[in-house]
């Protein structure tokens, strides 16, 4: 591994927990050169919903590369993107009634938070936005403006202005009512809060600590944008495509965002592609008025569609999702149960779970356990005092298992 540390920069984070060098995977699992296999309870920070190298995915994605289809189009017209708008509107848009222009920004999530923050500004002619206590969207400077986590902020290197934090779900537990702070600010002339633009919001925050937001919350801050004139953002790069359940995060909760970021698994097979779902009458670009050269990446539209067609065809993943979801859910309560000194906190929804501890030491030494016994997991929240799990959707009941027996000797490990 000495090439990894005489060239990568110290910037590398990932392979300093998981010390090994992987060589290939399949499904659920990751191999490292010398043939050891690790249950992934990662999935590409919820790239990899689908698994590694997916067999339908990968079917399709060989298939159009061996007939010679187009890979690079930025945002020329080919039949790879054709296939996916078509499916999009089909498999997901359609049937949930959602009426969305898509805009491809770019390669990355934190492009979809750049165009949906931009555009907000445009249409609105307003400058600030509204963002959450622990919010992770990106790490580009507009991104990062709406981001709380303060050494990520501190990297940007200058002031990120134009955004104000307000308290996340259940931020206060409980101790004040929903959104009061918030409204207050807003009705009362003398607060100097600037008058916002748009409010940018996660279903569920992952990098934050697996924060889930309760529907009614979800559907109260939509409420609240819509009496104040405020667009509502709702950035789902992490937490959509299915990790919540269904498709969207904010699907139960009854409510059409006005901006919608994609990017992690929309391109199903871990292939970089990104979306920013606008409502018709926010479309006022300009011709090349945000733009990118990787915005139009055929093979990623190829493996998006297949991944559309093989898995949302009916609901039969949501229903897999949410019922694991629930055994990872008795599992930690069982260990809050087991371990009442510690005082665990069990959070999360769906296939985005957590367990959190009383700091990020802990955490990571269950971690740093369970990495010893052939599983893969990381730490999230302000301090990494969240165990957090992002497996793929398709992990089989025995992947799940399994996973949960090494969590579960892990946390043993270290509270005993």
């Amino acid at each position: 591994m000495s090439i990894f540390e005489e060239l990568e920069s110290e910037v590398r984070s990932y392979s300093r927990g998981w010390p090994v060098v992987f060589d290939r995977a399949q499904g659920s699992r990751l191999y490292s050169e010398d043939g050891k296999a690790y249950l992934d309870f990662f999935a590409g920070a919820g790239a990899l919903n689908y698994g590694h190298n997916n067999p339908h995915l990968k079917k399709a994605l060989v298939d159009y590369i061996q007939r010679d289809g187009v890979t690079h189009a930025l945002d020329m017209y080919t039949v790879a993107k054709r296939d996916f708008l078509e499916t999009f509107k089909e498999k997901i848009l359609a049937p949930r009634e959602l009426d969305y222009k898509i805009v491809f920004p770019g390669p990355g999530g934190a492009n979809a938070v750049e165009a949906a923050l931009k555009l907000a500004r445009k249409v609105t002619g307003k400058e600030s936005v509204i963002n959450f206590t622990n919010a992770f969207h990106g790490m580009t400077l507009g991104a990062l403006s709406v981001t709380g986590n303060s050494m990520k902020r501190g990297a940007a290197g200058i002031p990120l202005v134009h955004a104000t934090p307000m308290p996340y779900d259940k931020y206060f537990d409980g101790a004040m009512p929903d959104f009061m702070y918030f409204e207050k600010l807003l009705e009362d002339s003398g607060s100097g809060l600037n008058e916002p633009a748009a409010v940018i919001v996660e279903g569920v925050q992952g990098e934050g600590g697996i924060n889930a937001a309760r529907l009614e919350w979800l559907k109260g801050l939509d409420d609240l944008c819509k009496r104040h004139n405020i667009l509502l953002i709702l950035d789902d790069v992490q937490m959509g495509c299915g990790r919540t359940g269904p498709f969207f995060s904010f699907e139960d909760a009854g409510i059409s965002p006005d901006i919608v970021c994609l990017s992690k698994s929309i391109g199903g097979y871990g292939l970089p592609m990104a979306l920013t779902l606008i409502k018709p009458e926010l479309d006022v670009w300009e011709p090349g008025e945000h733009n990118g050269t990787f915005r139009g990446i055929s093979p990623a539209f190829v493996t998006a569609t297949e991944a559309l067609r093989v898995y949302w065809s009916d609901d039969e993943l949501e229903k897999s999702t949410k019922a694991k979801g629930e055994r990872i859910a008795s599992t930690f309560k069982d260990l809050v149960e087991t371990y009442p000194e510690a005082n665990l906190v069990a959070k999360g929804r769906g296939l985005a779970r957590g367990l959190e501890f009383a700091n990020g030491e802990l955490a990571g030494a269950v971690c740093k356990e369970a990495f010893e016994r052939g599983l893969l997991m990381e730490t999230s929240g302000p301090d990494g005092e969240v165990m957090k799990l992002l497996p793929p959707l398709t992990l089989t009941d025995d992947e799940l298992s399994e996973g949960l027996a090494i969590i579960t000797e892990s946390v043993a490990a270290v509270l005993k």
